[in-house]
């Protein structure tokens, strides 16, 4: 098996900052050609990569943790791309005139492994290491 790089924070930090900046741009040209119609959803899609990515990645680099493992990282990261696109999906429903109740699995999931990844990485400090 081969070995597991450890994860760059301070590289994850950016990779968020960068979605977070690609998403508020995304919002805005979408917005820009919607004919005057505006979502929060599309607006604010961008606060889920910068508050729950780029923000606490960056903190996490600068004081030097670590994670526990990948299992944490990749629920973690998983949530907030759920979290992103569903904001996105619902805003672009929203432009569009249309609803669908479906929209509501994107925010349950999003929000479950969100949570469920910084649960892992709550209780897996110093407890060895999750596959």
């Amino acid at each position: 098996m081969p070995e597991e790089r450890p994860i760059n924070l301070g590289r994850t930090g950016l990779v968020y900052l960068s979605a977070a900046l690609f998403c508020a741009l995304f919002g805005a040209i979408y917005e820009h050609f919607s004919h005057g119609v505006y979502s929060g959803f599309m607006i604010y899609a961008f606060v889920y990569p910068l508050a729950l990515g780029a923000l606490p990645f960056f903190a996490m680099s600068l004081s030097g943790r670590r994670l526990p493992g990948r299992l944490p990282f990749n629920l973690y990261n998983a949530g907030i791309a759920t979290l992103t696109v569903g904001s996105i999906f619902r805003g672009v429903l929203d432009i569009y005139g249309t609803t669908n109740s479906l929209t509501t699995v994107y925010w349950a999931l999003g929000a479950g492994l969100t949570l469920f990844g910084a649960v892992l990485y709550l209780f897996g400090q110093g407890r060895g290491r999750f596959i």
